[in-house]
């Protein structure tokens, strides 16, 4: 009998430590508290198929058809909401704009467990909408990425050569290493980490390493502004450094910002223009 009771604690601890891991990482869609017309930007609502056929949600605001497309890629659990300031401060300046929800985020259509994956398959398929369903003659893409969003764009650039600019703000060079930080501050024991990280490859369908963004920025012939603040803890000022270290130094430039965390860069004076600097240049 004492067998049992052993083996039914082992089990209930082992269904407590996935609940954790998993609710680490759960997605509460975050919907719009402010749109664009608060800051009197003209814009449209939009609504395009990703890869499987999901709708996602986005506001187009156009410059012209001769302009490039700016396209901003929020973070984890965030929404096109989370971009009110890149839109606010940098509308207007010679380049259309779409910021758009991934799926299972904002107002766009759930599918189930998210990843970085689906992030840049949705950001393929807002690509697609702007070219094909908005028309512009101007067909150069740039990309400006927070967190997960920044990793998913360095993996997009490096598969679609329309994209000819890329900015990430806070991103991971390897999802892997920033989700096993965070579980170790949960005491997580490290076998049950390894589990976990292989069920999700398994979900998602592609390894960790072939998607992370250290290992597909080389391939990328984008031009690259990795910004990261040195006091981010969610994801290490060392993973900006990973991903500088893995670029070819003739596409990118490296700003770590003093002071700064992972949510208030946009903050630091400056910042504007050093954005406006590389995508106009």
């Amino acid at each position: 009998m004492i067998y049992f009771w052993i083996v039914l604690a082992f089990v209930l601890i082992v269904l407590l430590l996935f609940w954790l891991m998993i609710r680490s990482f759960k997605i509460t869609p975050e919907k719009h508290l402010k749109t664009p017309a608060e800051h009197n930007i003209a814009f449209e609502e939009v609504r395009y198929p990703t890869k499987n056929g999901k709708q996602l949600f986005a506001w187009w605001i156009p410059d012209g058809k001769n302009s490039p497309t700016l396209i901003l890629v929020h973070g984890w659990g965030k929404s096109a909401s989370r971009l009110m300031p890149y839109i606010k401060n940098l509308h207007a300046h010679g380049f259309n704009m779409l910021a758009f929800d991934s799926r299972s985020h904002g107002d766009s259509e759930e599918d189930g467990f998210s990843s970085m994956l689906k992030f840049a398959e949705d950001i393929c398929a807002s690509i697609d909408f702007v070219i094909d369903e908005k028309q512009v003659n101007n067909q150069d893409i740039y990309l400006l990425g927070l967190s997960i969003g920044g990793a998913a764009s360095v993996y997009s650039a490096a598969r679609d050569n329309r994209i000819k600019k890329v900015i990430t703000i806070g991103a991971p060079a390897n999802p892997e290493d920033v989700m096993a930080y965070q579980l170790k501050k949960k005491h997580i024991p490290r076998p049950f980490i390894w589990l976990f990280f292989e069920i999700i490859q398994w979900k998602i369908g592609i390894r960790f390493k072939n998607l992370s963004a250290e290992n597909n920025i080389s391939q990328a012939s984008s031009e690259f502004l990795i910004i990261h603040g040195n006091n981010d803890r969610v994801v290490l000022l060392e993973q900006g450094k990973k991903l500088y270290r893995a670029t070819k130094p003739e596409n990118a430039e490296f700003w770590v910002i003093p002071d700064a965390g992972h949510s208030n860069c946009h903050y630091t004076p400056g910042f504007w223009e050093k954005i406006l600097e590389f995508l106009v240049k």
